[in-house]
């Protein structure tokens, strides 16, 4: 495969992480532009490699027989993402951030082994319906109710009556 390939699956890996990190950013989550496009570039070049290598070690050793499994080092990128992804994952009391932000993680990892292995439709789709998924879903969810929770602390007077009144109150 000519270099030129090998840079457009690069180029093309880091523009479609970039565009994903881009939409995190604006919604101000920790990993944005530069965290997605050097993932999406990295796993690209993992990818790229994968390929390759097997093929570079057979030319260079003719008769050698050696064997590989170029699906190998992309099922350590996507292992490797995993610890990534856990990373950006916070609880504070009741709730938990960072499940979008994980996801995309893992998701760009996925967009940058596909254009690293050539299939670039399916990287470019992907992207696109991931940045439908959190731009055009943000909407329809800030239009849905939600239930909400509230913690309520009653200081009063030991009164009789008192339970009665705050729980008709309430």
């Amino acid at each position: 495969m000519p270099y030129t390939e090998f840079l457009a699956r690069l180029f093309l890996a880091a523009l479609l992480g970039a565009a994903v990190g881009l939409e995190r950013e604006i919604h101000g989550r920790p990993a944005g532009v530069r965290t997605y496009l050097i993932l999406a570039l990295g796993t690209a070049l993992l990818m790229v490699l994968s390929e390759n290598l097997l093929l570079a070690y057979k030319e260079a050793y003719p008769g050698s027989g050696m064997q590989g499994d170029p699906g190998r080092i992309a099922g350590q990128a996507i292992t490797g993402i995993g610890f990534l992804g856990a990373g950006v994952i916070i609880r504070y009391k009741d709730s938990i951030r960072g499940l979008t932000t994980a996801a995309c993680v893992w998701l760009v990892c996925s967009v940058g082994l596909a254009v690293g292995a050539g299939f670039y439709l399916l990287g470019v789709a992907v992207t696109l319906l991931t940045l439908i998924a959190l731009v055009g879903l943000k909407v329809g969810e800030r239009r849905m109710k939600k239930d909400w929770f509230e913690d309520l602390e009653v200081v009063s007077a030991d009164l009789p009556g008192q339970i009665s009144l705050m729980k008709d109150l309430i």
